[in-house]
């Protein structure tokens, strides 16, 4: 979701950032707005797999620290890390977002039935592979989606896909099988100007038929 107009300044001129400002905290309640707004990210059939941690005490980063392998700079200087896990379970909370959308006036009750009644079989009879095929393209959606509310905040992020993902899941006190872990960001208020990075001519990946 993006909140202010200028989308050039939001997504045109992201930069890498590695180095945050210590003395920025973000309390619950506007972390808690942003990822509310992260949320409104496509779901597949509207399971909604994604799950946040928030890290964000000392004690805990020092628990992530010896997992995130070369991006200590970010977890020691961040507001905070966020953690993003794909539940590969989500089918489990379908009658509460289908009855949810009955109760807004979104569907009726007999959509409702008959859309359960084969979405949840069919996600429960997927094999473990296209499981987290699915769980990983939603997340990193809202992934994605986060960093942009977090920029209309007024914060940077950095994404971090180098971490012990064997570990990551049980080191927070989440079930492994269950808990497929996505994508770490940092999230804070840059201290330096970041890393620019260069990308290919868009036209080089371009087939027009």
């Amino acid at each position: 979701m993006i909140i202010n107009n200028d989308f050039s300044d939001i997504a045109y001129n992201r930069k890498s950032i590695r180095l945050y400002d210590e003395s920025v905290k973000i309390s619950n309640k506007e972390m808690l707005e942003m990822i509310q707004k992260s949320t409104i990210a496509p779901s597949s059939v509207n399971m909604q797999p994604w799950r946040f941690v928030v890290v964000e005490s000392n004690e805990e980063k020092q628990k992530l620290k010896p997992l995130i392998r070369f991006n200590t700079r970010q977890n020691d200087t961040s507001s905070a890390m966020i953690l993003i896990f794909g539940d590969m379970e989500c089918y489990e909370y379908g009658e509460e977002i289908y009855n949810q959308a009955v109760t807004e006036g979104k569907m009726s009750p007999e959509v409702r039935d008959e859309q359960l009644a084969a979405i949840i079989p069919y996600y429960k009879n997927l094999t473990r592979e296209k499981m987290n095929d699915v769980v990983k393209i939603d997340s990193s959606l809202a992934a994605m989606q986060f960093m942009l509310v977090a920029r209309a905040h007024g914060y940077d992020t950095n994404p971090i896909g180098g971490f012990e993902a064997d570990e990551l899941a049980e080191a927070f006190g989440l079930k492994k099988d269950r808990y497929v872990p996505v994508i770490i960001l940092s999230i804070g208020k840059a201290l330096e100007e970041g890393y620019d990075s260069i990308r290919l001519d868009a036209k080089e990946f371009i087939t027009f038929k």
